[in-house]
């Protein structure tokens, strides 16, 4: 009996989300007659502000066989080895830190500063900052990029900045060379067949597009799997109070570090994002506490600037997921599927991941829905650990200046797997064994946890830390420091 052959898939909307899935659903299918059409409308504009990446997005390319020359130059990227926050914390010596992507080098580190951070858990003065136990914090602060001398094969984990618009039509271009159809068409309708899948895209002019799977990536309006399909949405607003970005651009910096800022405003945080050609520049806030006008303001006070030397760019946000990713012959995907506020750059990470997924159990399935169930199931696990752990650096800030802050300190809407994590830290228990336990589909590691929860001190008052007793040993960081400065010495300043 032969293979079932791949469907024809029809991807509605362009942009970041609708070009990666479909380049990697072609190069999935590409050679045994699978078909994907892309239809876009070119009147319809994108977000286009999700600037930053995990190192997801390096292994995507690297599948695809896309290499960084020939695509870093014409989205204007740069690397982007962690993320730097700032401001999230009002305790001494812990006003900022760095979360890294952790790399082969960190397994030698990582055990000394679990260590130190289990000490300081219990009150002990034991060196616990993150910055002091990555290779990735020690490069980004010296400028340095990811790629090693010849002679040091233990390269770090790294992600990149680049620009949203030219990364989809640099994609748009990849898969078109390649096979994928592309329709520059606006739909106007959902078209249902009798058994309540979806039949066909109508589209402006009378054109009709069918196909046998669709993936909707028509951004938040979400026209097919909210619109056509009525799934439901469950919304992530108790938990994650921001719903609103304003956006404005600034030129590019003079002094580089491959990272990301984070850094912590009256009511939310603002990115700072640095391409080859310009900054990124971005306030996540939450209209409770701050108005459009107000939010617009104080980023361009942060930045310097005066309100008539740039037009800002407001967004609103629409925090959440869908129930199932995978409804009926149509696949979420982007901001149709969910959005989890940009503060881990974790949207397309998603998107990836979403595609992979589902191109598996599609394909395993007999291309059916045999797997259904279980693709949503582990992609709603996937979300949630996300959300989860970008609440978990709401609900540990210590910053007391605004309500905002104060409130989300406060928040009781917290899912059983951060309770967990929470209880775990501050018990004193194994954070590792409680991450397997809780999240099942990890998205972040035992170092990331740590990181997150030593990177803001969250250890018992300073006044009541103790010195370590005789017989008690912390980790040597300075021994750390050395070993971590003599492998940075194998890395090269970057210059834009």
């Amino acid at each position: 009996m032969s293979e079932p052959s791949p469907p024809h898939i029809v991807v509605l909307g362009g942009g970041s989300a609708g070009w990666i899935t479909a380049c990697l659903l072609h190069h999935r299918w590409a050679k045994r007659g699978g078909k994907i059409t892309v239809v876009e409308s070119p009147d319809i504009g994108i977000i286009g502000v999700g600037e930053g990446s995990t190192p997801q997005l390096k292994a995507m390319f690297d599948h695809l066989g896309i290499a960084e020359a020939d695509w870093m130059s014409a989205c204007d990227a740069t690397y982007k080895l962690g993320i730097r926050f700032t401001g999230w914390s009002e305790r001494p010596g812990f006003e900022s830190y760095f979360h890294p992507f952790p790399g082969p080098v960190d397994l030698h580190s990582e055990p000394g500063f679990t260590r130190n951070c289990k000490l300081a858990r219990r009150g002990f003065e034991a060196p616990a900052h993150p910055d002091d136990w990555f290779l990735a914090s020690v490069l980004a602060e010296a400028g340095k990029g990811p790629q090693a001398s010849e002679n040091f094969p233990f390269a770090p984990s790294y992600g990149y900045h680049f620009d949203a618009y030219k990364l989809g039509a640099l994609l748009r271009d990849w898969a078109t060379a390649r096979g994928v159809a592309h329709l520059p068409l606006k739909v106007d309708e959902i078209e249902m067949g009798e058994e309540g899948d979806v039949a066909a895209l109508l589209c402006e002019g009378g054109e009709r597009v069918s196909g046998d799977m669709f993936v909707d990536c028509s951004g938040f309006r979400a026209m097919i799997a909210q619109g056509a399909l009525d799934g439901d949405f469950i919304s992530f607003g108790e938990n994650l109070f921001n719903d609103r970005a304003v956006v404005v651009p600034t030129g590019k910096v003079s002094h580089f570090r491959p990272q990301t800022g984070a850094i912590a405003m009256t009511s939310g945080w603002r990115w700072h994002i640095p391409l080859t050609t310009r900054t990124g520049n971005g306030y996540v806030y939450s209209s409770k506490y701050i108005s459009d006008e107000d939010a617009a303001a104080e980023l361009f006070a942060s930045l310097g600037l005066e309100q008539d030397e740039a037009e800002p760019r407001f967004l609103k946000m629409k925090v959440g997921r869908m129930k199932d990713s995978w409804r009926g012959n149509c696949l979420a995907a982007g901001l149709a599927q969910g959005f989890v506020e940009p503060l881990e750059a974790t949207a397309l990470h998603i998107v990836i991941a979403t595609a992979l997924e589902f191109a598996e159990a599609y394909e395993v399935g007999g291309f059916t829905a045999q797997h259904r169930n279980t693709f949503n199931a582990n992609i709603g696990k996937r979300y949630d650990a996300i959300r989860d752990y970008i609440v978990g650096h709401y609900r540990l800030n210590q910053r007391s200046d605004t309500q905002y802050w104060r409130e989300n300190a406060a928040n009781q809407n917290l899912s059983d797997g951060l309770k967990a994590m929470l209880t775990a830290w501050f018990t004193h228990g194994d954070i590792a064994a409680a991450n397997r336990e809780n999240y099942p589909v990890q998205a972040y590691s035992s170092a990331s946890w740590h990181c997150l929860f030593a990177g803001y001190g969250a250890f018992p008052p300073i006044a009541k830390m103790q010195p370590l007793p005789p017989q008690v040993q912390a980790a040597d960081v300075e021994q750390v420091g050395q070993m971590l400065g003599a492998c940075a010495a194998n890395f090269r300043e970057i210059r834009i």
